[in-house]
């Protein structure tokens, strides 16, 4: 779209008439552009709020924030289906037992006392009734147990909770006292929220952080232990479910799936708003041009949609181009929203941002590393300068325009959409306008142009060889006094007529291939219009012409 923009004013703008009227009537141009493409066709790209693929980031967040869904709806059946929480599972498990009676036999046989993670302290693995509970040895899953049964990330990843919560770098010895506490509280958190959210505690309100901001009368120095422990543990517990999870080829599927559709879309959108674009102001030089009544002027609208129809067509290289940059900017896009929803959830607002930005960041680079057009060196900056510039007046727009829907101007029905919309497109035009001039007019900016200009590059070279291959070619056509415009357009429908049939697969293509270079060569078939009267009838002659 950026470079729809650029392309738009560099072929519209002309620099030696008056400025002011030049670059008003750029204005229009540059807003109808925007209207149609960023706003008028946005609808072909269905920005979800945290992107368009699980991450576990995301999945953490369903419950607490009303927004946030799952993308795909196989994560969400898992999820739903997942078994009840038997505590008797994650306790009686042989890992779990066999750490304690290991301790307790290193107790009995050699007296070995066991330091508490949490405290500091020496503790006992002694009966009940010999020590008070503040020494009694108790083994601590340090991430919760039924935490990580039901956390969602954890359920997304496809790992076994037991197996988790059942490894050795989630276990930590402390006294039975805070064990107790910390169990309780867990409890009580989890009963509560589901009274009030209608499901269970995600991880992070049973977890060690939240129970330590519950309880404040704990010493510092025991909170900095449980702190660094829970630290440790939770970050060897995210490890393993992250590792799990973004290598899955679960994931990669649903990324490139994501990713494919984003760009079909983008590509779609791009191409599509330069074909309206063309028809917009074809309509509108023939209403312009036309009579004002009735039968008229519907004439004149309906030959203007043809005209910018077949100026589309004319232009459908150029369309294939947008699609193939919209294309890859999409992909790009989704790719880049999906990395940042592993980290933090992104708004929509944020989606349309990051597109919008690898929408000119595809076209400047297209011009930095290419340079189709062949430009002198700080030219090529300058046109990347101006689809870059354009980029970041499209997502000054659409930031507008979110700000104005969070007013009570944006609340009201109809007219919010209205005024929303109508104030992001003004500020992109005038934003995108302003820059560009402010590009070719500064002085500064020229100076720096013509210093790059003076670069020699490789494609000066190509430049002016291929300037006296054009020359060369003038004068030999002068010398056999040839038409070269008329020779230059026989050899391309040649050359078109050649790729229609070696692009034929069988006979029934080859003959619908000869019919069309028949046609579009204006050649007269030799045996008229049907070939099967022409072969049964004896006395029929084939006639080239």
């Amino acid at each position: 779209m950026a470079e729809n923009f650029v392309k738009q004013i560099d072929d519209n703008y002309d620099v030696e008439t008056n400025v002011y009227n030049s670059i008003f009537q750029q204005y229009e141009r540059i807003v109808i552009q925007s209207l149609i493409t960023s706003f008028g066709l946005d609808f072909l790209v269905q920005d979800q709020y945290g992107g368009d693929v699980d991450t576990i980031h995301n999945v953490r967040q369903i419950g607490k924030d009303k927004e946030m869904t799952y993308k795909n709806k196989r994560n969400e059946v898992a999820s739903n289906n997942q078994i009840a929480y038997k505590e008797v599972d994650y306790r009686a498990d042989s890992r779990y037992r066999d750490k304690k009676r290991l301790a307790h036999k290193e107790y009995n046989e050699k007296g070995t006392l066991i330091k508490d993670v949490y405290t500091g302290k020496s503790l006992r693995y002694a009966k009940a009734s010999a020590i008070p509970k503040e020494l009694r040895v108790e083994l601590d899953h340090v991430v919760e147990c039924k935490g990580i049964h039901e956390d969602k990330g954890r359920i997304l990843s496809g790992l076994n909770g037991v197996d988790l919560a059942n490894s050795d770098d989630n276990y930590a010895w402390t006294n039975k006292s805070m064990n107790a506490s910390m169990g309780s509280w867990a409890r009580h958190v989890n009963d509560k929220w589901k009274k009030e959210h209608g499901c269970d505690a995600p991880l992070s309100e049973v977890d060690m952080k939240a129970y330590l901001n519950a309880h404040p009368e704990i010493d510092t120095k025991t909170r900095e232990r449980m702190l660094a422990q829970y630290d440790k543990s939770r970050k060897a517990y995210d490890d393993k479910i992250n590792r799990a999870y973004y290598t899955s080829p679960v994931f990669f599927k649903d990324t490139a799936k994501a990713a494919g559709k984003v760009g079909v879309a983008m590509g779609l959108r791009q191409a599509l708003g330069l074909v309206f674009t063309e028809i917009w102001f074809s309509v509108r030089d023939e209403i312009k041009q036309g009579k004002e009544e009735g039968k008229a002027l519907f004439r004149c609208i309906a030959f203007g949609i043809k005209k910018g129809y077949e100026n589309a067509k004319l232009k459908y290289k150029e369309i294939w181009q947008k699609f193939i940059e919209g294309a890859i900017g999409g992909v790009l896009a989704s790719l880049t929203t999906t990395l940042c929803n592993i980290f933090f959830t992104t708004e929509k607002n944020i989606v349309r941002i990051i597109r919008q930005s690898w929408a000119s960041l595809v076209e400047a680079t297209k011009i930095l590393l290419f340079n189709p057009d062949f430009l002198p060196f700080g030219e090529r900056f300058r046109a990347a300068a101006k689809i870059i510039a354009t980029g970041a007046s499209v997502v000054v727009g659409t930031l507008v325009g979110d700000l104005i829907a969070k007013t009570g101007i944006g609340a009201i029905p109809v007219v919010g959409n209205i005024v929303q919309t109508f104030c992001a497109t003004l500020v992109t035009g005038i934003m995108s306008c302003s820059l560009l001039y402010l590009l070719d007019r500064n002085s500064v900016v020229n100076k720096i142009v013509q210093l790059l200009n003076s670069i020699p590059t490789i494609d000066d070279i190509v430049v002016y060889y291929r300037k006296q291959a054009q020359l060369l070619e003038e004068y030999c056509a002068k010398l056999m006094d040839i038409d070269l415009e008329k020779f230059k357009k026989e050899v391309e429908s040649y050359r078109d007529a050649v790729f229609i049939i070696e692009n034929a697969d069988n006979q029934q293509e080859l003959n619908f291939a000869l019919r069309t270079v028949y046609k579009r060569l204006e050649i007269a078939s030799p045996f008229g219009e049907d070939i099967g009267s022409f072969m049964s009838d004896p006395n029929s002659i084939l006639k080239f012409q």
